[in-house]
């Protein structure tokens, strides 16, 4: 059995609001470079396809739809971009996915700066776009839109969910701006002829002229095409508008299952919303999220995790699965649930860098020991690590 993908998503001190309090969390460096760098090169060092990297406009929250007044969990973070932009130099094959948000955001400064990630890491950019989850507080910080006030939880209340899908709806338009973006420039656009004083064929750049409900975009960018032409896109998604939403514009979505019956019934509803917007093209790569803890010795991860959650004040909740357990057991897990139909996993480490060297250091032997994983990078590119092709430019003539 070979072709497992296997990738890490990163945020503070860990996936366990509890994680900057365990002794091996480095809680002093959050904010520093080699913090970031180091977790990178050791996801490198397991072979990973990529990693991502949270962000949002509001502080962390341990309240989904509203900001808290909490300050024994972790506040603060840098700019996913940013810190994906630092990685880019210090790593060599793996991908860099880092996220951004939509609403409030536009969609000029976005493509260009994961256009600009992709040619400082040679080809291994990525992007999660994500809608603000807490839409009225972040709205606070930029004084450019207003929003109904809902009876929280917000997302729950019919109106709520018709103002989620409008964000979802103007997420999509984003997306495809972005990817318009990326095309409007030609491969062959540059020619950079000294001698006859020529850098760029103008002839070889479009305007988008994107107009629609949430935006008008006119182009081109003022970055010329990636390297891999369209970076990856990537969607984490718990139903089926934003299932939908992951089959117009991503490449990969990330699902939440907690079982492999309910993996199998995940997947075929995302092959229902494929087809329900016309995909074409290549299906989507789905990636199960699972929150992991994990140690050799048998019981010592779940104890671990019973002991933040004994700090935090409450059982860790999660819209993922959380496991807790050795290596050999996630691999059982991963390799079952495997045969629901899924591509990979994305693995939320619960204790940075703790659990994410039980990823590299133990899961990663363990899977390569049982043909499930690969021994050494075959790809130069993220979209190649995926077995993805380069797309042609939409704009580009024959």
């Amino acid at each position: 059995m070979t072709g497992l993908h296997l990738s890490a998503a990163l945020t503070d001190a860990g996936w366990h609001p509890a994680a900057w309090r365990d002794p091996a969390a480095r809680p002093g460096a959050l904010f520093t470079a080699r913090y970031w760098t180091d977790l990178a090169a050791e996801a490198e060092r397991g072979l990973l396809d990529f990693l991502t990297i949270e962000d949002s406009l509001g502080l962390q929250s341990s309240d989904p739809t509203a900001p808290d007044d909490r300050t024994d969990q972790v506040r603060g973070r840098l700019d996913a971009v940013l810190t994906a932009a630092l990685l880019a130099p210090a790593t060599s094959r793996i991908g860099l996915v880092p996220t951004t948000i939509t609403t409030h955001t536009e969609p000029f400064h976005v493509s260009i700066g994961i256009a600009s990630l992709d040619y400082a890491s040679r080809g291994r950019a990525g992007w999660r776009p994500q809608v603000a989850g807490g839409p009225l507080s972040d709205a606070a910080h930029f004084g450019r839109r207003t929003f109904p006030e809902f009876d929280l939880p917000w997302f729950a209340t019919p109106d709520g969910a018709a103002f989620s899908a409008e964000l979802f709806g103007e997420a999509a338009d984003f997306v495809e701006v972005v990817r318009r973006l990326w095309d409007s420039w030609e491969d062959d656009a540059e020619i950079r002829d000294a001698a006859t004083g020529r850098f760029l064929d103008r002839g070889k750049l479009h305007y988008i002229d994107f107009e629609g409900p949430h935006f008008s975009v006119r182009g081109p960018s003022i970055t010329p095409r990636p390297p891999q032409g369209q970076p990856l896109v990537t969607a984490l998604a718990h139903d089926v508008g934003p299932y939908e939403f992951a089959a117009r514009g991503a490449d990969v979505v990330y699902v939440t299952p907690h079982s492999r019956p309910d993996a199998v019934t995940i997947i075929a509803q995302v092959r229902e919303a494929e087809r329900t917007v016309g995909r074409a093209g290549e299906p989507l790569k789905v990636f199960a999220d699972l929150v992991v803890f994990l140690d050799e010795a048998p019981g010592a991860a779940f104890a671990r995790k019973a002991r933040l959650d004994e700090l935090d004040g409450a059982a860790l909740a999660s819209d993922a699965e959380i496991f807790a357990g050795t290596p050999g057991e996630l691999a059982d897990l991963l390799l079952d649930w495997r045969g629901a139909g899924l591509d990979g996993f994305r693995l939320r480490p619960g204790v940075l860098p703790l659990d994410l060297e039980g990823i590299t250091r133990g899961l990663v032997p363990v899977l390569q020991g049982r043909g499930a994983f690969r021994t050494a990078y075959d790809a130069a590119t993220l979209r190649g690590h995926l077995g993805l092709s380069r797309p042609a430019n939409r704009y580009a003539t024959a």
